[in-house]
This record gives structure tokens, C-alpha cells and sequence, in this order.
């Protein structure tokens, strides 16, 4: 029997228009044209190197920050089936039919078109009318310079993608939290606030600094409901372990997880393994794997083995010595001991070859059964090819006079007997009883006779060594450094007793069958550290620029120029728009500066709900401002002006929200309003009109005269570029 209803179903949506209009605009400011021009623009050249490799699977190390604004580019060239195969390497080159132009240059773009509804919605969430929202997405949709910068394959409109959306959901759910908190939406809200603030982190390490203000601001928000006196203590424990969960639990699980996904996508190895350590890079496919794919487990008495220094700076290198010996006198007019040189060779070399030698024995071979070594063994080092024995004695080192000088033992029957026993000491044991491992194990070789360990200085020598790097022995060094610690890379059993037969032996591979892994976790906190600490030689670049320009765009950068005619690209902002956030920044801290002084009199002049949000809106946007910009005086990086976009960016939307103030709560007279209202209109207008002016160098068309782009050369320091006739 058919049930009849008593109301009928209904579903109500709404659709904000203003949203979806500012939504089609910004898609089609930014995807207009999106594949032209068909070269290489300006940083293009860096980060297409990335997608190939990632197409190709081959490693990469990049210290500019974490991988997943990379992989999040290289994902258009995977949807496109790019095989990678291109050469980046000029800025102005014309792509090959093989790229997929405009699949790579897709995400930021669709990043840069999505800004403009965020900021809507951002301002409408902080309380302030959809005029004051329309109004920051007016902003956003005619800004020159995040136009441009969105339109290429680069990561700062993805970077202030996941900014706003960070604010944007931390706002949202801290309006669920007045409404209905642990409510579906609620959790929402607050799980996208902190996987927003993890991808922000995961393009560029920039926004950490935007990650921690919404860490502050949610526990200046967490302290207020302590005052609440409707909570119980166990429901303020559950808003604490719901906020801890999603704002710094899930971020470190998401954190890992895409380095996961990266070195499980680069498999191969390619031109940065060098920088890793010997056990990262025998995980990898060909490379180091390919060579020491095999090798015996442990060292033991009669290995013949190359160390490699730890510490990779300021290049890989490996224990290294040849036949020539030192100066008998340096140019300082000290004397050395004239023994055979010992040096760190930046090359794979036959005389990397050292044999470990058991010091109560004659024979070099490996017993049967081999004996390991253990932590705390005392060995002897013979150099594979000129059979003398590794030596260390009290001679200063040729460059380091308060470290002893290393060197291989020659017998010149003068009263300076060998003293070649070096101690192990495994630096990464578990126990006492660990043996030493091929690439696994750190050591430091501890100098009997003398407690010297032996180091690698960083230091090159002169012609005389070959520019080699210097190695000593270092008896102040008690602590872990990492130029103190080796690790053993090549390794096989030695065989032969006799020199010739050694000799013969060193110069082919080894083949016995002994596998071994790297632990996700372990390659993880080695690559961090290699992308904390390296430090690429910042050169200066024609086009860079110190924070103090960025403000007042006293700089701009010539991003391509045609072939042919004077058609170009130029990162430049809007100057009208970037005049007015700055001159709303000083207004507004004028501003919060006199409110402050009147409510210290126990004057208030707006009520508690206006002046909470204007208080919210300064920390949000001024503050975002300022970890996005102050930051960059204190970094030692060549420097451009589109680091200064998200912080413009944040600093854009204080604008609106600011004249609204400015209109409802200054300007009590409906006469002012009016004039107020006609003179924003004006402005609006200014605004649109100079965007149209820079339009052609935002978008690289159509050509221009020479007398046009002198035209819009408005400072002497904007590059414009002018073809000689």
C-alpha cells in the first residue's frame, strides 16, 4: 500500500552570484591565452628542470623548500602524458611540440583564478558586507603582477592559494565554533585549516610563517573559551585534543606523507646523489646502487674498502692518497714531515683503496671465516696502490697548524717510527658489540699513539696537492661533527696477498650477493637536513632586489621577450593598488593606535563586535603581511620581488575592509558618505584603467612602440625593455 506524504521533499540552494562571478572572472583573467607565448619564461627554466626529472623519476635535492609545490606542477605533465624530454636550459627557448605548455602551466593558474573568490569570501566570513567582498576580489582580479605570476609555471600563486584557504577555513570554522561546535562542519573547517596550512609549507618553507599565525590566533581563540563558564574542564579538553589533532598532529602525518610520495615517485638516481650519504644513495636505482649492488655486509680484517667523508662540504670526497709526498717546507717556511700525501679526492678513484689490516698479523687477505669488525677495534689502514700504511704524528697539518698532518708512512730511517693504529668507533651503534657496516655505519678513526681523529679540514691545497682537500688529524675534537665521521661506500673481500695481484684486484668490481635498505624515515631526516643546510653560492642576479624596493615597486623583472618584435613579459604590479595597501596599512595602524588610546580613557567610539573584527581583520591581513615580508631581511638568498606577492597579497585585502570601517564608523554625515562613496568610485576606475595600461607587458601582447613602452617606463628602475631601431 503506497504511503502518501504528508509535505512534500524540498531542496533549497543557494547560489551567491557575486562568488560565482568573481569565480568565471578570475578563470578567465588567468587562463586567457594560457599556452603563449610557447617559450621558456624566466624561472620557467628552474622548475622545468623538476618536472622532467619527476617525469623521468630521476632524484633531485632542491634547498629552496619541500617538494610538493614541485610535484603539484609536474602533475600537468603527467595528466598530459609529458615524457619529459626537453632541455631547460635558456630562458627564451621555444618549447618542443612534446610539451604540454598549457596542461603545465594549468594549477597555477587555476591557483591564481581561485584567489580572487577566496578574498571575497574571506572579508564577507570576517563579518563585513559583500560590497567590502567584492571589492578585495576587484583587487586581487586587476592586480598586474599576481596576474603574470600566475600564468607560468611558478609557485607563488600557489603558495597564496593555500594561504587564503588556510584563512578562510580557520575563519569558518571558528564561526562554526560560536554556532554549533563538533559539528560536521565544524570538523571540516577545522581539518582543511590545517591541511591548508601543511600544503602552504609543503610549496615553499614561506608558509611556516603564515602556519604559525593561525597557530596563534587559534590559541589566543582556545584561551578565550577557557573564560567561558558554560564549558565544563572535560569539554575544554576535547577542544584542546581536537585542535591539537588537526592543527599540529595532522600537519606533521601530512608533512611526511608528501615526502613519501616524492622519493617513492624518484626512484632513480640523477645528478644530486653526490650530495647524499652513501647509504641514501645505494637506495636508489643505477647510481652508487649499481656499483655497490652486492657488496659484503661487513667490514672485517683483509676488506679492501674507499671512505667517504660525511660531511659533503664543500664538495663529496673521498680518503685519497698517491705517491707524491709534502713540501719538505711550505711557504710559511715551516717544515712537514715529507711523508706520502693523504687528501680527500672529490672523485672516484683507484687510490680511494685502502685494505683494513689486523695489526697483530702479516696477511691482508680475509680469513675463512671472515672476522668482523667491531666498535672499539684497533686496525691498520694500508693504502691499496702504494702499500703504506695511513700515519698520523705530532707535525703540524700544512694549512691547519693546530691539527697534526696525515700521511702515509715512508721509512726514512730517521728517528720518526710509524705510528699507524686508528681505533673504530662506531658513531651510530646500538650497542658496544655492532660491527662495521658498509654504509651504514658512521665511524670515527680515533689515532692510537696520539687520540687524534681523523678529519677532513674543507681546506684546498696548492698545486702541489692538486687542489685536493686537505685532510688532519684533529685532537680538540671530542664531540660529533660531521667532518670528524666516515663512512665505508665501496667494499669488497681482498684475495690476493701479493702487490701486484692487490693491485689487479682493485681495479675490478666486486660481485658477491648482500642486499640492504634505507628506512623511509631515514632518508627522510637525511634529505631534510640536506635541504635545511645546503647552501647554494647565491650570486648576484641582474634582476634582484632588497625588501626595502618591494614596497614601493622600485624594481620590476624583464620575464620574456619575443625573438622578434618588443613583445614582453614584465613582473609589475598595479601601482595604484600597491600605493593604496600601503597608504591602508598606515591608516589602519593609525587607526587601531588611536582606538586604543580612547579606550584607555574609557572611551568607546564603535561597538565591541566592530571593533573585535577590525582587531581580527589587522592581526589576520597586517599580520599576514608582516611574516610574509619581514622575514626576507634576515635570509641570505638571492631575493626577487615576487617574494613579495603573498605578502602583498595579505596586505591588499586589509583595503577593503579598512574603507568600510572608514565609511560606516568615521564619517557620520550622509554628505561625507556620498563623497566618500564618489571618490572610491573614482579610485575603482583608476584602478581598472592602469591595468589596462600594463596589460600588454602582463600578458606579453600585443606589441608595443618604443614610444609606448617608454610610455609606461613611470620609474627609472623598471626595466623596460626597448629594441635599438
Amino acid at each position: 500500500m503506497a504511503v502518501s506524504l504528508k509535505s512534500p521533499l524540498v531542496v533549497t540552494v543557494a547560489i551567491d552570484l557575486h562568488f560565482v562571478a568573481l569565480t568565471i572572472l578570475g578563470l578567465v583573467s588567468r587562463l586567457w591565452r594560457l599556452s603563449y607565448p610557447q617559450a621558456v619564461v624566466f624561472d620557467e627554466v628552474y622548475y622545468g628542470q623538476f618536472i622532467s626529472l619527476y617525469m623521468k623519476r630521476i632524484f633531485y635535492l632542491d634547498d629552496s623548500g619541500p617538494p610538493l609545490g614541485h610535484m603539484l606542477l609536474a602533475l600537468g605533465g603527467y595528466v598530459a602524458d609529458f615524457d619529459g624530454n626537453f632541455m631547460w636550459n635558456r630562458i627564451g627557448a621555444e618549447y618542443s611540440s612534446n610539451v604540454p605548455v598549457w596542461s603545465l602551466r594549468l594549477l597555477p593558474a587555476l591557483s591564481g583564478a581561485l584567489c580572487v573568490p577566496l578574498a571575497y569570501q574571506i572579508v564577507v566570513e570576517l563579518g563585513f558586507s559583500a560590497r567590502a567582498g567584492l571589492a578585495a576580489g576587484f583587487l586581487l582580479l586587476f592586480e598586474n603582477a599576481l596576474i603574470t605570476q600566475s600564468r607560468l609555471m611558478l609557485l607563488e600563486s600557489v603558495l597564496i592559494f593555500f594561504i587564503l584557504l588556510a584563512l578562510l577555513s580557520y575563519l569558518k570554522f571558528h564561526g562554526c565554533q560560536r554556532r554549533s561546535p563538533f559539528s560536521v562542519s565544524w570538523w571540516f573547517w577545522l581539518l582543511l585549516t590545517g591541511i591548508s596550512c601543511t600544503f602552504a609549507i609543503g610549496v615553499k618553507y614561506m608558509g611556516l610563517f603564515s602556519y604559525l599565525l593561525i597557530l596563534g590566533v587559534a590559541a589566543v581563540h582556545y584561551w578565550q573559551l577557557i573564560g567561558d563558564q558554560t564549558l565544563g574542564n572535560v569539554w575544554l579538553l576535547f577542544h584542546l585534543l581536537a585542535r591539537c589533532l588537526a592543527l599540529l598532529l595532522m600537519p606533521v602525518l601530512l608533512y611526511l606523507g608528501i615526502f613519501y610520495l616524492h622519493l617513492s615517485i624518484l626512484t632513480r638516481s640523477g645528478p644530486h646523489d653526490h650530495i647524499m650519504s652513501s647509504a641514501f644513495q645505494a637506495s636508489l636505482e643505477g647510481g652508487l646502487s649499481r656499483i655497490t649492488e652486492g657488496q659484503p655486509l661487513e667490514v672485517v680484517y683483509g676488506s679492501q674498502i674507499t671512505l667517504k667523508n660525511t660531511l659533503g662540504k664543500p664538495v663529496p670526497c673521498w680518503l685519497h692518497s698517491h705517491k707524491h709526498t709534502y713540501p719538505v717546507r711550505y711557504e710559511g717556511g715551516r717544515g712537514s714531515s715529507h711523508q706520502q700525501q693523504v687528501t680527500c679526492y672529490p672523485y672516484k678513484d683507484v687510490n680511494n683503496w685502502w685494505i683494513v689490516k689486523d695489526p697483530a698479523r702479516q696477511q691482508m687477505v680475509v680469513d675463512s671465516p671472515p672476522r668482523p669488525i667491531r666498535h672499539g677495534d684497533t686496525v691498520q689502514l694500508l693504502h691499496g696502490m702504494s702499500a703504506r700504511f695511513l700515519n698520523t704524528h705530532d707535525v703540524a697539518a700544512p694549512f691547519s697548524p693546530y691539527s697534526q698532518e696525515v700521511s702515509c708512512y715512508i721509512d726514512y730511517n730517521i728517528s720518526m717510527p710509524a705510528q699507524s693504529l686508528w681505533k673504530v668507533e662506531i658513531v651510530n651503534r646500538e650497542s658496544d658489540m655492532d660491527t662495521w657496516k658498509t654504509i651504514i655505519s658512521e665511524v670515527k678513526l680515533i689515532h692510537v699513539n696520539t687520540s687524534a681523529a681523523l678529519k677532513l679540514s674543507g681546506t684546498a691545497l696548492p698545486d702541489w696537492g692538486f687542489r685536493q682537500l686537505e685532510v688532519v688529524g684533529d685532537k680538540a675534537s671530542k664531540s660529533y661533527h660531521q667532518s670528524l665521521v666516515w663512512n665505508v661506500e665501496e667494499h669488497r673481500y681482498g684475495r690476493s696477498q701479493e702487490q701486484s695481484e692487490r693491485e689487479q684486484e682493485l681495479h675490478t668490481s666486486p660481485h658477491i650477493d648482500v642486499g640492504r635498505n634505507l628506512s623511509f624515515m631515514s632518508r627522510f631526516w637525511e634529505l631534510q637536513w640536506k635541504m635545511l643546510t645546503m647552501r647554494t653560492e647565491s650570486s648576484e642576479h641582474k634582476y634582484s632586489s632588497y625588501p626595502m624596493d618591494w614596497i614601493t615597486m622600485d624594481t620590476s623583472i624583464a620575464y620574456w621577450l619575443h625573438p622578434k618584435s618588443t613583445a614582453q613579459i614584465q613582473l609589475l604590479g598595479n601601482p595604484v593598488i600597491w600605493n593604496s595597501a600601503n597608504l591602508g596599512a598606515l591608516i589602519y595602524s593609525a587607526l587601531l593606535i588611536f582606538y586604543l588610546l580612547r579606550q584607555r580613557r574609557r572611551i568607546y567610539d564603535i561597538p565591541q563586535g566592530s571593533w573585535e573584527a577590525l582587531q581580527l581583520t589587522g592581526v589576520l591581513f597586517l599580520g599576514g603581511w608582516a611574516v610574509n615580508y619581514l622575514p626576507f631581511f634576515l635570509m641570505e638568498k638571492t631575493l626577487f620581488l615576487y617574494h613579495y606577492l603573498p605578502a602583498l597579497t595579505c596586505q591588499i585585502l586589509l583595503l577593503p575592509p579598512l574603507l568600510e570601517h572608514l565609511h560606516q564608523h568615521l564619517l557620520r554625515s550622509e554628505a561625507l558618505q556620498n563623497t566618500f562613496a564618489a571618490l572610491l568610485l573614482v579610485w575603482g576606475c583608476s584602478v581598472y584603467l592602469t591595468y589596462r595600461k600594463i596589460c600588454p607587458l602582463t600578458y606579453g601582447d600585443p606589441p608595443l612602440s618604443p614610444a609606448e613602452l617608454r610610455s609606461l617606463r613611470w620609474k627609472d628602475n623598471w626595466d623596460i625593455l626597448i629594441r635599438k631601431q
